[in-house]
């Protein structure tokens, strides 16, 4: 077993105890001690006679029961299992006799509530670990003392504490009175994995059945006894705001209360990270209903004007940067011609090794590509909403966020209220991928319902979800090799940039595989917000990275993964440089089980195959995806995939993960495009902006893991990127056409 001391730093581990029904309840600040609204039921026996509403993140019922709170905000990929099983495995308690809820937001009991960038598992894995292992000791304890035997007889599996000696023998339920009046031990031992029993098991999704019968569970869906419905008005194009509101005519249609001027930062506030805005300044029309809010938005007499340029200072997880803001409206064709000028100059250097300046000079031959994506939109299925309720010095905000912790200060500063004073609940999120961890719609929310003096529910409607910013942005990356008179690479060089950001990850494979290597990058300011995308950076630069590397090997006469073989041979037993942030040992080991499990070097009748890997969030992903010709049609008939992300939780829930990455993934390389013109998007809803159908999707999808015991890794996004680099090697041999611009089918669909 692992030990481990149950203290975190100064004040990371509390004891919360209630002896009314003869309950033990466990709080770690480190996460976050709640007090629950409401357990969702998944059990199977019956429910304690009394619950303990006290702050706490582990409590046991008087007949075994237990409630496990997870601190995370969920939005798709299971969190909610996943992270309570952890806590189930140490309790050793049985998973049927489970009960999980969401805790509500609580930064100084649960800390940094984070869900995005690949983390969540990852940054629990112990703690949640130590929490459920603590409350096992303390129940065993219980049971020694009432006994009168030694600790180290007593066993606790199951839910069940016993002494084989004596052959006494107690629920959890039944020590729980006495257990939470212990002190906490200063140091519990950690299961080995081979004692696993639920870790590495599957289990169903806690919320299926509600998400199946429609319970209330997303922002969506929530409701306040005289509630309010508001929506917004924002500026037509980037590179505007507003000037002047004549909202006369729209509040004297039916149902309507009010229209309102708000503006998201009070001046001077130093902006977060996370506080990216496109439109801070806005229109919001407040009335009883949805429809009645519409139908009084047209009526909406709005005047806006064009911005200055300017700068400002953001706070963000790399310290202070500044940004620079231009004026001017631009569109797509600006931002080609920008993407070709820059593209075409020296770049920022970022990383060399060797010189690769000679191995260009004296190559026999160079390979040159260039590959380019646009603008992405990231149109999660629940358009942007939040529930607000000011009343004096009070918040009450409930909101499908992904980093509720970030946007608590911002929610203050505006509205002059002191952040302890705000109170949050966290509904599941129908779809994130990154866009709601920019929470604006909350604070507008916020701020329009301090204005009307009623609680409000904020609802953007596809349009206006997809003209308000915070794209994937538009990237450009150059690749080329040098290869000498025997066709061996003697140098490779990238320059990668974007509007408004590089893409470029300087140190990741090939980098230290080469002896003569080069990267820079470049950027073009921009007034178009950006943000996080699934995978971000990564989206695009494994798709470049690979389909270059899959025409280098054809080049040089190598079979595509064995190349890439080649080169992590020589990353791992001589490698280049001392920055390089992959294991070469481990991105070899997911591409060799893929080759196994992709049953690769066989041939198929009409079969044509593309391969891919990549490393990021910590973890390695590789595809093959294989596809057919069909009346000149390609048609995505499989894709097989392995991942090495460490010791799986819920092999479902990664399975599903993957899954859904490999589809979001075709479908964005096929078709995902948004355009600029003059400042305005071009398309604003789906009709316009084409998703992946069901018919798109691939017939079949095998997930495979890297079995190993190493402590979880990223889940969520390393299996995105790679399959943008699979689908456009396997077009390529089905078609004989190279792809270098996303998307790669614009007007053709491709059909399953």
């Amino acid at each position: 077993m692992t030990l481990i001391k149950t203290k975190i730093g100064r004040r990371a581990f509390i004891k919360n105890t209630s002896l009314a029904s003869g309950g033990l309840v466990l709080g770690f600040n480190i996460f976050n001690a709640c007090k629950p609204e409401k357990a969702e039921e998944m059990a199977t026996v019956e429910m304690p006679k009394e619950w303990f509403e006290i702050n706490a993140y582990l409590k046991i019922g008087d007949n075994g029961l237990v409630t496990i709170y997870t601190p995370n905000p969920e939005f798709g990929q299971n969190i909610r299992t996943s992270m309570p099983m952890l806590i189930a495995e140490e309790l050793d308690v049985d998973w049927k006799n489970v009960i999980v809820a969401q805790a509500p937001y609580h930064p100084e009991k649960y800390g940094f509530q984070f869900t995005g960038g690949s983390q969540g598992i990852r940054r629990r894995w112990e703690p949640l670990r130590m929490a459920g292992a603590t409350a096992r000791e303390m129940l065993r304890e219980a049971a020694a003392q009432s006994w009168q035997v030694a600790l180290e007889e007593i066993t606790a599996k199951g839910g069940l504490l016993q002494h084989e000696a004596s052959k006494q023998s107690a629920g959890y339920g039944e020590m729980a009175s006495i257990a939470s009046q212990l002190p906490i031990p200063e140091e519990v031992k950690l299961k080995e994995v081979k004692d696993f029993t639920i870790i590495g098991e599957s289990r169903k999704n806690v919320d299926a059945k509600g998400i199946v019968t429609g319970q209330s569970m997303f922002g969506s869906d929530y409701q306040k006894e005289g509630m309010l419905i508001a929506m917004i008005e924002h500026p037509p194009a980037f590179g505007m705001t507003l000037e002047s509101v004549d909202g006369t005519a729209a509040k004297a249609m039916p149902g309507i209360k009010d229209v309102v001027r708000i503006k998201s930062f009070k001046d001077g506030f130093e902006k977060g990270g996370f506080d990216t805005n496109a439109f801070p300044e806005l229109v919001a029309i407040v009335g009883n209903s949805t429809w009645e809010v519409m139908q009084a938005k047209k009526q909406l007499k709005v005047e806006w004007k064009p911005i200055t340029a300017y700068t400002e200072t953001i706070n963000g997880f790399r310290g202070k940067e500044t940004i620079n803001i231009p004026a001017g409206f631009e569109s797509t064709d600006w931002h080609m011609a920008k993407i070709e000028e820059l593209a075409a100059k020296e770049g920022k250097l970022v990383r060399k090794d060797g010189n690769p300046e000679a191995a260009f000079k004296k190559a026999t031959k160079i390979i040159e590509r260039s590959y380019s994506a646009p603008y992405l939109a990231h149109n999660s299925m629940e358009p942007l909403n939040a529930f607000a309720h000011v009343v004096g010095n009070k918040v009450k905000i409930a909101a499908p966020i992904q980093i509720p912790s970030l946007i608590v200060p911002t929610i203050a500063a505006s509205l002059g209220i002191p952040a302890e004073n705000i109170e949050m609940e966290i509904p599941r999120m129908g779809g994130g991928f990154g866009r709601k961890a920019y929470a604006h719609y909350v604070v507008e929310a916020a701020l329009i319902s301090q204005k009307v003096q009623a609680p409000v529910k904020l609802i953007y409607t596809r349009e206006d979800d997809m003209t308000n910013g915070i794209y994937r942005p538009t990237y450009h990356a150059t690749y080329r090799a040098a290869l000498d008179e025997n066709n061996n690479l003697t140098a490779l060089h990238v320059k990668a940039g974007g509007i408004p950001e590089s893409p470029l990850f300087a140190d990741r494979f090939p980098a230290g595989a080469i002896a003569n290597y080069m990267a820079e990058e470049w950027a073009v300011d921009s007034n178009i917000t950006i943000g996080a995308f699934r995978a971000p950076r990564s989206n695009f630069m494994a798709g470049a990275e690979q389909a270059f590397l899959d025409e280098l090997a054809e080049t040089m006469g190598k079979d595509p993964i064995e190349f890439r073989l080649e080169l992590l041979k020589q990353a791992k037993e001589d490698p280049v440089g001392e920055r390089n942030d992959y294991d070469a040992e481990r991105y070899a080991g997911v591409l060799e089980l893929l080759r196994e499990k992709a049953v690769w070097g066989t041939k198929k009748a009409n079969v044509h195959r593309g391969v891919s890997a990549y490393f990021c969030h910590n973890s390695y992903a590789a595809h093959v995806l294989d596809m057919t010709m069909e009346n000149g049609t390609p048609v995505v008939q499989n894709v097989c995939c392995a991942i090495d992300c460490g010791i799986v939780v819920n092999p479902d829930a990664a399975k599903n993960m993957a899954e859904g990455a490999i589809i979001d993934g075709i479908g964005n390389a096929l078709y995902g495009e948004l355009t600029f013109k003059d400042g305005v998007p071009q398309k604003k809803n789906f009709d316009q902006y084409q998703m992946i159908r069901m018919a798109d999707a691939p017939k079949g999808i095998d997930v495979h893991f890297v079995q190993n015991e190493i402590a979880p890794t990223g889940m969520g996004e390393p299996p995105f990127p790679p399959i943008f680099g699979a689908l456009a090697n396997a077009l390529y041999n089905a078609t004989g056409k190279r792809h270098y611009e996303q998307p790669f089918a614009v007007e053709r669909r491709i059909v399953g």
